[in-house]
């Protein structure tokens, strides 16, 4: 599903809203998790998951092509972990 997928469900299912306010909540929610993210906190959906920053240290790569040695730099990359009722909905149990 993607975020235009995702307003038009929302916006199906409570046609008391305006397709356009939905837009703006989704944008928002997701606006906010990204804030928080940057500024290194960890977001909690119960039941659903939580978002957190994890830092990569400096490493030593290959370039592919040439197979010479490459520095790569630190850095903080996104991570999800599923949340318990998530995982058991996704092997089918309820």
């Amino acid at each position: 599903m993607i975020r235009s997928e995702l307003i038009q469900t929302i916006a199906d299912d409570n046609p008391h809203l305006f397709q356009r306010d939905v837009e703006r909540i989704v944008n928002t929610v997701f606006e906010e998790i990204t804030d928080a993210m940057v500024h290194g906190e960890r977001v909690e959906l119960r039941g659903f998951g939580a978002f957190s920053v994890k830092q990569r240290g400096a490493r030593l790569g290959r370039n592919p092509r040439t197979g010479e040695a490459v520095s790569v730099d630190s850095k903080r990359v996104p991570f999800f972990k599923t949340g318990k009722l998530l995982r058991d909905r996704l092997n089918g149990r309820s």
